[in-house]
């Protein structure tokens, strides 16, 4: 794949959560959402590697694509939930 942007943002959601999204952008014609996903699942994990001290009780949850633009499928978005 010829990726021209890989993006990960993080945000604490209150004291207890982060929300992570994963931005990819590629010059070509297939799909990043395997990338996307890819990315935002390290990033969870990482997280709680760096945390695993304080509270193994931790969980990962809603892992999924939001968006997708172009490519043979059109656009996508996930229903606001």
């Amino acid at each position: 794949l010829m990726l021209t942007s890989v993006k990960v943002e993080l945000s604490a959601q209150g004291s207890d959560a982060v929300l992570i999204v994963a931005r990819c952008k590629l010059s070509g014609q297939t799909g990043v959402e395997m990338e996307a996903l890819t990315a935002a699942s390290v990033a969870a994990l990482t997280i709680y590697d760096m945390c695993k001290a304080v509270d193994r009780g931790m969980s990962i949850e809603s892992v999924r694509v939001l968006e997708k633009l172009g490519g043979k499928s059109g656009h996508f978005q996930a229903d606001a939930s």
